[in-house]
């Protein structure tokens, strides 16, 4: 076997198992949302989804070697970036909205303090 057979069947192998890990990751990360137990929860695997997914983008452009898939890949990290700032900026306006909505699913307050030593 020469060094380009062992590099090109080295890239394959490499790909191929990028690509499976990142389809667990998928799938685990889909169930997360999907479970929650929180919109900041949900939030979060939102974002960790585009990343995933952009990485999924560059794995196909590296195995295809067609180029133009990691300028997509950076452009849907970057628009999950903003989205993840437009939904950090909703869930800020809710809590300062609806202050008694802020319960952590404990049935604690951010404070701290028990639901029922809160309320008189």
């Amino acid at each position: 076997m020469t060094l380009h057979g062992f590099a090109q069947s080295f890239l394959s192998f490499a790909t191929d198992l990028s690509l499976a890990l990142l389809a667990l990751a998928l799938v685990l990360t889909t169930i997360r949302i999907i479970l929650g137990p929180s919109l900041p929860d949900r939030v979060l695997g939102l974002d960790l989804l585009t990343s995933l997914a952009a990485g999924v983008i560059a794995v196909v452009g590296i195995d295809s070697g067609f180029t133009l898939y990691v300028d997509i890949a950076i452009a849907l990290g970057l628009v999950g970036f903003l989205a993840t700032v437009a939904f950090a900026r909703f869930i800020t306006a809710q809590a300062r909205a609806h202050p008694r909505d802020a319960e952590e699913p404990t049935g604690r307050l951010r404070d701290g303090t028990a639901e029922s030593e809160a309320t008189p």
